[in-house]
């Protein structure tokens, strides 16, 4: 019997999606990612209040120990997904004050590596002025989406909520040392909020060459996006991670939004304890429902960290340390919505 065009496209169409909803149903089935049995350590987390940027993330870093960044090689992933101004991107203030930190140490190499989401990376780190922080510098650039198959590590999908798993660099991979630092943010298309877990997926290849796949495409449209953001996490360390929080977007993001001026700088190596002091931060502005509902170490993101053993598994783990006496009333009042509402 033959069959017209329209039909035939229609079939087909069913077939793509009847395929999608069985590969989604079989990877929520069999998805058998260790869950972390391990006791979690507490994770401190340090905080500032101050309107002087640049010393308040000097202050900062000096948390975490510079002298072992020595003769080290240093990956450092920054939040340019688009050009826009900060707090949609990392203040240029911030970055130049990390690399310069670094370089007082005598680090062998830092290397940002990037790949924007909302524009062409290089026309990205171009209009922000990361390639004058270069020079001025000695930071190198690695382009993300400009990198060949040989510079890519395969993750593969086993146990994860990615269908044909994903890539990350190799040079990330290869760092002795990963520096993060994100933006206090929420994110309008799936993510509900946009800190150290979702900064990594700037990390992840969008496509590799010699493959039409989009990993982004899949990211993007997946019922379990959130858990996805969390899982790429598990793949890599990071030694610092640095939250700008002098200003943020309470609504919004990733790239405008409810502009809120909390004056602070919070870090840590504990990228779920971070992200959790960060909602915190936002419930206390007043943000979106997905931000403000439920207890935080429910929302998807940081739920599916703690499990897989990204960091801490409640709100009792983390230590919040103000550096000042200034920053105390702060940190308290910040502490007492992890307590009641982590």
């Amino acid at each position: 019997m033959k069959i017209g065009r329209r039909k035939l496209i229609t079939l087909s169409a069913l077939g793509v999606v009847g395929a999608l909803a069985t590969a989604y149903f079989t990877v929520m089935s069999i998805r058998k990612m260790k869950v972390n049995t391990e006791v979690v350590k507490p994770a401190e987390v340090y905080l500032v209040k101050t309107n002087d940027r640049v010393n308040g993330v000097k202050r900062l870093l000096a948390k975490s120990d510079l002298a072992e960044y020595k003769g080290k090689r240093v990956f450092l992933k920054a939040n340019f997904n688009s050009s826009d101004p900060y707090p949609a991107s990392t203040h240029p203030d911030t970055l130049r004050t990390i690399v310069n930190s670094l370089r007082s140490v005598e680090v062998k190499e830092v290397v940002l590596g990037e790949r924007s989401g909302m524009g062409n990376t290089r026309d990205v780190l171009n209009k922000v002025g990361v390639f004058n922080i270069s020079a001025e510098s000695g930071l190198k650039i690695e382009v993300l989406n400009e990198n060949p198959l040989d510079k890519w590590v395969k993750i593969e999908p086993n146990g994860t909520h990615w269908l044909n798993g994903f890539y990350l660099p190799k040079t990330l991979l290869e760092s002795d040392k990963v520096i993060q630092t994100c933006c206090l943010k929420t994110h309008r298309f799936g993510g509900h909020f946009t800190m150290s877990l979702k900064n990594s997926v700037g990390l992840v290849a969008k496509s590799v060459p010699g493959e039409l796949y989009d990993y982004m495409v899949e990211l993007h449209t997946s019922p379990y996006q959130r858990l996805m953001i969390a899982e790429i996490n598990a793949f890599y360390n990071t030694d610092f991670i640095i939250l700008d929080a002098l200003s943020g977007f309470a609504t919004g993001g990733p790239e405008s939004g409810k502009l809120i001026n909390p004056n602070l700088i919070i870090a840590g190596k504990d990228r779920v304890a971070v992200d959790a002091v960060g909602v915190a931060v936002l419930r206390r502005f007043g943000s979106t429902s997905e931000v403000m509902r439920g207890r935080i170490f429910e929302l998807e993101q940081i739920k599916r960290a703690a499990e897989i053993g990204v960091g801490v598994n409640a709100a009792k783990d983390i230590k919040l340390r103000p550096l000042d006496e200034e920053s105390r009333e702060d940190a308290e009042q910040i502490e007492e919505i992890l307590q009641q509402q982590g």
